[in-house]
């Protein structure tokens, strides 16, 4: 069984007991944080598809860590104009364990 939910404007397929590091969220390590915007659960051959959401669909989670990922470098750069820009940044995550899946519509 697994499911698409959308959150920090992407969209992840999750599994339960998957790990994965989303846009930081608002809540305490060892919190379980419940995702309602599903757009897709599948178990077997028994596929729902939300327009655009299922309602009654929640996805729980529990808050493993917070952190920030590596920093990458934005460089602007003009050959012969004497111009040079370099810039960095550390994207902010939340690490987070899938703990249930609930499709039900309704």
């Amino acid at each position: 069984m697994y499911a698409v939910i959308k959150t920090g404007g992407k969209q992840y397929r999750v599994a339960q007991g998957d790990v994965l590091r989303v846009e930081k969220l608002a809540a305490e390590v060892g919190a379980s944080v419940n995702f309602e915007r599903v757009l897709m659960v599948a178990d077997g051959d028994n596929i729902s598809i939300g327009a655009p959401f299922i309602e009654g669909g929640k996805v729980t989670a529990k808050v493993r860590s917070h952190g920030r990922g590596d920093k990458i470098k934005i460089i602007k750069f003009r050959r012969r104009k004497h111009y040079r820009r370099q810039m960095g940044h550390r994207q902010s995550y939340t690490e987070i364990e899938i703990t249930g899946i609930d499709g039900r519509a309704g």
